[in-house]
């Protein structure tokens, strides 16, 4: 009884904090603020370190704060609410604690966040995306989805992402999503149910942030969806930004579209239209028809990691990249270790791209798929040399095929797909090694430079591909000259 008013009372005074701070990023000068962030470090010591982040973005006018200030002065005073209490407090700088502590007593990891697909019916057909063609029987019982998000509290995960085939066929979500008001959801979405009217009811919830799927510009979007849809989607952003939400993109950078999705001109539309943040997922070879020619070429990835860095530095809106921030995240986060997904049947799979499981929400608890032998082995083979010797190359997938083929040989995990079984055929396990071999080799030194090291991001910014070659000429040639220096 004691230590619940104790953690309550911590929460509340975080919570008012908080609100102070951010209250005085829209209304107060520059130098109140960091005067502010002083007074915060008295009242809630046990965040120095992160209030101390706080006040450099602060000092420094970055990107972020820029951001901050805008959201602020834009948002819905209901998704400001959720948004401290849902996503900063329980997730930000409560959840890590209350997380880790759940891991010391009960021996297995518990995750910062859970992916679910509660359905994987969509009313678009993606040129290689891996929703295929399900009807509503196929989607995951409301029960199940309550199940799982009500398991996930209790270990101290706040944060939900929805996925599919498209989240918004189903209305009986916006049920999930109010019952679990003290939790934020972050919602994969193309966008085209996003009308005026649920633009307002997502407000209403406030714990709701879509992220819509974009391919780069017009062309893009509507070769790879169908046509039209690129006109929907700026819809959509135009009907959430009035509304006061916050909102985001998503895209998938393949052969074909990287220059363009990493581009200043799309982030800056993007930006104009109101979103706050964004997601890279690049395309690898799964679902029903896999092809491998749709992936990344190995110097087409190292350009979006460099543009990536450069995005942030540059532009109001949050950006990661899935891949190429393993570095910030310790490599892989499979397995329970950061993350997992519940697929439409309710297979525990140990991440959204490895379509295998050995569980099922319908009779397994998730503590319990937490500690089963694939997810124990995915997680013990990620503290292998293999997986942290470059972080650049965090996936089992694409970056390690080997490790794949070994956990599926250990644990015999069932396919969860159709078509599933295809990744490890031989005709893609060749071009995934190959692949691998290559990245392995362009990206080891940036690795060694950036995050090694610590002498920073190469001074290069690629606007297009062939520029990668300029940007690996100048990282040897300042390694030349740091080893000439050094024999002397």
């Amino acid at each position: 009884m004691t230590n619940n008013y104790i953690d309550r009372f911590k929460e509340y005074s975080t919570k008012q904090v908080v609100n102070l701070i951010l209250k005085g990023v829209s209304n107060s000068s520059d130098e109140n603020l960091i005067r502010m962030t002083y007074l915060a470090q008295k009242l809630t010591p046990a965040h120095k370190k992160e209030i101390e982040m706080i006040r450099h973005l602060f000092e420094t006018k970055a990107p972020a704060y820029r951001l901050a200030k805008k959201v602020l002065t834009e948002i819905d005073s209901n998704i400001r609410e959720h948004l401290v209490s849902s996503f900063i407090i329980k997730y930000l700088l409560l959840g890590p604690r209350v997380r880790s502590e759940y891991t010391r007593k009960q021996g297995v990891p518990s995750p910062a966040t859970i992916v679910i697909s509660p359905t994987m019916r969509c009313n678009l057909r993606c040129k290689g995306c891996y929703a295929g063609d399900y009807s509503k029987k196929d989607d995951l019982p409301f029960e199940y989805i309550d199940k799982v998000v009500t398991e996930a509290k209790e270990m101290g995960t706040y944060f939900f992402t929805i996925s599919g085939g498209e989240a918004f066929v189903r209305s009986d979500m916006l049920d999930i999503y109010k019952k679990h008001n003290d939790a934020a959801f972050m919602i994969y979405t193309n966008g085209t149910f996003i009308d005026k009217i649920m633009a307002r009811k997502l407000v209403e919830l406030g714990n709701i942030a879509p992220a819509i799927s974009v391919e780069g510009f017009e062309a893009e979007t509507d070769e790879r969806r169908e046509k039209g849809v690129w006109k929907k989607v700026m819809e959509a952003m135009d009907n959430l930004k009035e509304a006061g939400a916050v909102f985001g993109f998503s895209g998938t950078p393949t052969r074909y579209n990287t220059e363009i999705i990493y581009s200043d001109e799309l982030i800056q539309h993007l930006v104009s239209k109101g979103c706050t943040f964004g997601w890279y997922f690049t395309y690898i070879p799964i679902g029903k028809i896999p092809d491998t020619s749709l992936m990344q070429t190995p110097k087409q990835r190292l350009y979006g990691w460099r543009r990536v860095h450069y995005l942030r530095s540059q532009y109001p809106i949050m950006i990661g990249d899935f891949w190429n921030d393993g570095a910030y995240v310790g490599g892989c986060i499979a397995g329970g270790r950061s993350y997992l997904h519940v697929n439409v049947k309710g297979d525990y799979e140990p991440c959204v791209f490895t379509h295998c499981a050995t569980h099922n929400v319908r009779d397994t608890s998730l503590k319990e798929v937490l500690d089963s032998p694939l997810f124990a082995k995915i997680r013990e083979c990620q503290k292998r040399s293999t997986f942290t010797d470059n972080w650049m190359r965090p996936c089992m997938i694409i970056d390690h095929p080997e490790i794949f083929r070994e956990v599926k040989e250990f644990v015999h995990p069932d396919l969860t797909h159709p078509n599933a079984g295809s990744i490890f055929s031989e005709k893609i396990q060749s071009h995934l090694e190959k692949y691998a071999r290559e990245y392995g080799k362009i990206s080891q030194p940036f690795w060694n430079h950036v995050y090694e090291l610590n002498k920073g991001i190469p001074k290069t910014i690629p606007r297009k591909i062939s520029e990668i070659d300029k940007m690996i000429r100048e990282l040897k040639e300042e390694e030349s000259v740091e080893l000439s220096g050094n024999r002397k």
